[in-house]
């Protein structure tokens, strides 16, 4: 038994939603739009979490309606205590909980007429004109899915070649705390003042909903993530020794594993098949952050695919420039030529906030970028980059999970 559609998108997170959406909405100068089937994976381990999605842009967006909070105010810890409290100007940092993400865009695509189909994908190959996507459905009956296009989310098995891997490794606490210890005018993006890894920096992140309510994490960019009795003995030490909370409720936890790689992805698997979302290359290889190239890139597709043109010639989700620069300041983080702590606090207290933020997400001119760079070590990542050609990129590791 077969279902047949123009596009089958695999996995219904944010970058499959975000295309689907995309496809079957109106689209200046189109005409009828392709047919579109969705498939998730039925209820399971091989289902994502709830997430905390963050990203920021200017004014108004189209998700607004969903968010759990904004702000217009970021502030950074050195590891001295120091505080940098930046105003963010024209952007807003945005938080938005995956689960209603995902039920809104569910709700669209419905109304679309798209259909969102379970099915365990086993694999996906070309054959002919047509590529089948392969798998069993929630009672274990087997499936074929014919299209002529497919985008796939899922994590590829293995991390590709690089010359430097990092993870960037978090758990994350929604507590309630008894007395207003919170300031929900300011997210807190980085907190340094926590004991450092060997290799790679840690820092705190507060995102508070109210006086009382905020999202707690232990964030790592180090080799390896770390076991569950760490993670709890960091979040505690933040909360109760830097944070001073008091009494406090856990109420909700996440964690979460993300790769920090120079490897290059690759852009499709087969000839009919693209990967899309952080298989795809939509996550920034120096902070982490995605949901915002996610969005730039599924319109893009969309746009290509609307107008007849393959997905192949759609550009990168981030361009060379902003690439070449994160690998410099991975072998910089990894080699312990720069102090991780030291350079971000540097950066937030030199350079305004807002246009670090668009820094952060390849938004810059190469003047703008040039400004910024002058901020950092300007040796230690000056020799990083020059010896990225030079250096071999060792065999790609497994994809990592969380422990």
């Amino acid at each position: 038994m077969s279902w047949d559609a123009d596009v089958t998108i695999i996995g219904a997170g944010a970058a499959g939603l975000s295309l689907a959406v995309h496809l079957a909405g109106p689209l200046s100068g189109s005409g009828r739009g392709p047919r579109v089937l969705v498939v998730e994976a039925p209820p399971g381990p091989l289902r994502s979490p709830e997430r905390t999605w963050c990203f920021w842009e200017v004014g108004g967006g189209p998700y607004d309606h969903l968010l759990e909070r904004t702000w217009d105010r970021l502030r950074v810890y050195g590891p001295d205590g120091m505080v940098v409290d930046r105003s963010l100007g024209a952007l807003r940092y945005k938080m938005l909980r995956s689960s209603r993400f995902e039920e809104a865009m569910s709700e669209r695509l419905d109304r679309s007429g798209v259909a969102v189909r379970q099915l365990a994908v086993e694999r996906v190959t070309d054959i002919g004109d047509q590529a089948v996507v392969r798998g069993h459905d929630a009672a274990g009956i087997a499936r074929d899915l014919r299209s002529g296009l497919v985008f796939d989310s899922r994590p590829p098995r293995r991390l590709p070649a690089a010359r430097t891997t990092l993870l960037q490794h978090f758990r994350g606490w929604f507590v309630r705390t008894s007395k207003p210890v919170f300031d929900p005018s300011a997210a807190i993006l980085m907190d340094f003042r926590l004991p450092q890894p060997a290799r790679g920096l840690a820092f705190g992140y507060v995102l508070p909903t109210s006086r009382h309510e905020a999202l707690v994490e232990y964030t790592e960019f180090s080799p390896a993530a770390l076991d569950g009795a760490a993670y709890q003995r960091a979040l505690s030490r933040y909360c109760g020794d830097v944070l001073r909370l008091g009494e406090y409720e856990v109420c909700e936890q996440e964690q979460g594993v993300i790769p920090m790689s120079d490897g290059r992805l690759p852009r499709r698997h087969a000839h009919r098949v693209y990967p899309i979302g952080a298989a795809g290359g939509a996550t920034r290889p120096s902070t982490g952050y995605t949901f915002a190239a996610i969005q730039r890139h599924s319109l893009n597709l969309a746009q290509a695919v609307r107008a007849g043109r393959s997905p192949a010639r759609v550009p990168a989700p981030h361009a060379l420039r902003a690439r070449t620069m994160d690998a410099a300041l991975l072998r910089a983080l990894d080699t312990g030529r720069v102090d991780g702590a030291q350079l971000f606090t540097r950066l937030f207290s030199s350079v305004p906030a807002e246009r670090v933020l668009r820094f952060l997400d390849g938004d810059t001119s190469l003047w703008e970028d040039i400004g910024v760079g002058l901020r950092t070590p300007a040796v230690p990542m000056l020799r990083s980059l020059l010896e990225l050609p030079l250096l071999r990129r060792s065999a790609p590791a497994s994809w990592p999970v969380p422990h």
